[in-house]
Order: structure tokens, then sequence, then C-alpha cells
């Protein structure tokens, strides 16, 4: 498929892809006129790869993690364990930010409660 229908199937921006490419994510064939084209297997990247960003991993650690998922499970390979410290302290990091974001939803919580309801009802 081509980079536009790569972008709709995918829902990531053109730019992105580009983007994957040059920070070596990703690495569609390349037809005699220059075009890209991609395979259902770099869909499944691509969706890998906004995964791991939402996640909060740079595309350096993802440069890293990709090559090491196996296609078949998305477990990591036998070939890769030099990684999983690595996804610990990222996965240390993602709880960290889970907390804090519990933390402020309860005190928005607090002040939602505190509110008059009158107010509340007005701003719907």
């Amino acid at each position: 498929m081509r980079m536009k229908e790569m972008a709709r199937r995918s829902g990531v921006h053109e730019r992105s892809l580009r983007y994957y490419e040059q920070q070596g994510l990703l690495s569609p064939e390349r037809l005699p006129s220059g075009y890209r084209e991609y395979s259902e297997a770099d869909l499944e990247t691509v969706r890998r790869i906004r995964c791991l960003l939402t996640a909060g991993l740079s595309t350096a650690v993802i440069a890293q993690v990709l090559p090491c998922i196996r296609d078949d499970d998305g477990r990591l390979a036998p070939t890769c364990p030099n990684l999983v410290g690595q996804l610990r302290t990222e996965r240390e990091r993602m709880t960290r930010e889970i907390d804090a974001l519990r933390t402020s939803r309860s005190l928005l919580d607090t002040v939602l409660d505190a509110a008059p309801r009158d107010v509340l009802s007005r701003a719907g």
C-alpha cells in the first residue's frame, strides 16, 4: 500500500510515517519510482510504534525494542534479554506517572465534590 493508504489505515499522519522511517523504526520497500510501498507487517509495526510512544517510550528505546518483539505472540525474542532491565525501568516510570495522575484526579474529584450543586449543573 502507498503512503496515503498507510496513513488512512493506521491513523498516523504521513509526516509521522516519514519520521519513523528517519528514526529507523520503519523500513518500507521503495518502488523504482521512489514511492514507498508498505506491507501489512509495516502496518502492525506502526501500531506497535504508536502503542510504545503512548506508553512514553522514546524513539531511541523503541528502535531497540521493535526488533526484539516476536511477530507471532508479541513477546521478547530470546536474543534480547538485555532489554528487560531497561523495560522494567520504563514500566516503573509509567507507574509513577499513573500514580501521579490518580492523585491529580482525586484532588480534582475533591474540588468538584465541594463545588455548589447549582454551579455544577450550569457547567454541564
